[in-house]
């Protein structure tokens, strides 16, 4: 069965979302002949824009940010310039990539402080990080490179080493997502370079390679862009979430929760949306039958980004075995959703059972104060929130007092 999120917590799409999809349809149907398609996202302007430098302390979104009865949540750093990725090291360092910087920090405890120490600088949208035996692997716009026993030499780290460079070096959806997979090889995402496009080779996947840089072979395939995927704890299989198109309308298409099952799966870009909302634009050479349809639809232009597997025993039971995902938040709507972070139930056999929110506040009269990015699962259970818009690390733990529940 396939969830589609809504606010409401209503999992069925609306008569009248279906309704403005068959106008947008019909509409792009009409176009005159030989007239472009508008598929390029990054030739128009985004409606969010960065903020110059993070938030300092007082003007952080923390205390207006809501959570379960019985969860805390506080920050656990500020001032880290557009905190995207998080990776945890053997010994507790926590590392921060990023998309629009060309740094990589680590966040390290001084006593009862936590202070964020540039670790690699110079880098090209550093954004996907990996961590294995002690070497920190960076997903950067062209290329992974690493830095070994970094550590044990966070106050004076080696240079990156560059292992795999065969990324084509596009702006459009180029900044990478990177994860170990239980093989022990690295899976890194490799978006369209486009809003809606035939991909080029080598373009729209999620790749896997050895931690050598050897070896590289696309691992799923029809993938517009994923910036978050995490393997099932127990049966080992890869979910990411994907960035559904946009300029098609307000309420289509939704992003994607998708699972691997199989080596070499095409899950639809760009020929099919949301599992079942063909692609017109580029004559619907293909039928959405022909792909693997996605487990959880999370709102359309949500921009759900990093996803986590629960894996701690300090939530309560319901939550252990379940997947978090940060929606970053829409910049293309007109009443913004996202901004937040949902819990997904899983069945048995690894299908979706149920969506709920679980981390709001980040929006406030339909404009953000936060945007989360993505999430990392510490050794005591509790989970860290990354935020790009504040610049701030969050932390959620259990056992909170009452004044954290949600009103």
């Amino acid at each position: 069965m396939t969830h589609r999120f809504a606010p409401a917590g209503a999992l069925v799409l609306s008569s009248a979302a279906f309704g403005l999809a068959l106008t947008a349809l019909s509409a792009i149907a009409q176009q005159p002949q030989g007239s472009p398609p508008a598929t390029d996202v990054t030739n128009r302007v985004r409606g969010v824009a960065q903020p110059q430098a993070p938030s300092t302390e007082d003007k952080l979104p923390t205390s207006q940010l809501k959570v379960p009865q019985g969860f805390k949540v506080e920050t656990y750093v500020h001032g880290v310039m557009d905190a995207r990725s998080l990776r945890l090291g053997d010994k507790g360092t926590v590392f921060v990539g990023n998309r629009v910087r060309d740094k990589v920090y680590a966040v390290v405890s001084q006593g009862a402080k936590r202070e964020a120490k540039v670790v690699a600088s110079g880098l090209d949208r550093p954004n996907g990080l990996a961590f294995k035996d002690g070497t920190l692997y960076i997903a950067e716009g062209t290329k992974i490179s690493k830095l070994e026993k970094i550590e044990d030499n966070l106050d004076n780290p080696p240079k990156p080493v560059v292992i795999y460079s065969d990324f084509a070096d596009h702006r459009s959806h180029g900044w990478k997502f990177l994860t170990i997979g239980p093989d022990n090889k690295l899976y890194v995402s490799v978006g369209a370079p486009c809003n809606v496009c035939e991909p080029p080779a080598g373009n729209a996947q999620i790749r896997r390679l050895n931690t050598d840089g050897s070896g590289a072979e696309p691992y799923a395939l029809g993938v517009r862009n994923s910036v978050g995927f995490d393997f099932h704890p127990i049966n080992k299989e890869l979910y990411f979430t994907d960035n559904g198109r946009d300029l098609l309308s307000d309420d289509l298409p939704n992003d994607e929760l998708n699972r691997v099952t199989r080596m070499g799966q095409h899950f639809g870009f760009p020929y099919c949306h949301q599992g079942d909302l063909p692609e017109t634009e580029l004559g619907a050479p293909h039928a959405c039958s022909e792909f693997v349809p996605p487990v959880a639809r999370l709102g359309p232009h949500s921009a759900s980004l990093g996803m986590r597997f629960y894996t701690g025993t300090m939530f309560p039971q319901k939550y252990r075995g379940g997947i978090f995902v940060a929606r970053h938040g829409s910049w293309n709507k007109s009443e913004k959703i996202g901004a937040d972070v949902v819990y997904l139930t899983l069945n048995r056999d690894g299908s979706v059972r149920s969506i709920e929110p679980f981390l709001t506040g980040f929006l406030k009269d339909n404009n953000f104060i936060g945007r989360p990015v993505d999430l990392q699962v510490m050794k005591d259970g509790s989970l860290l929130v990354s935020d790009d818009f504040a610049g701030a690390i969050y932390r959620i733990s259990y056992g909170a007092p009452r004044t954290a529940e949600r009103n």
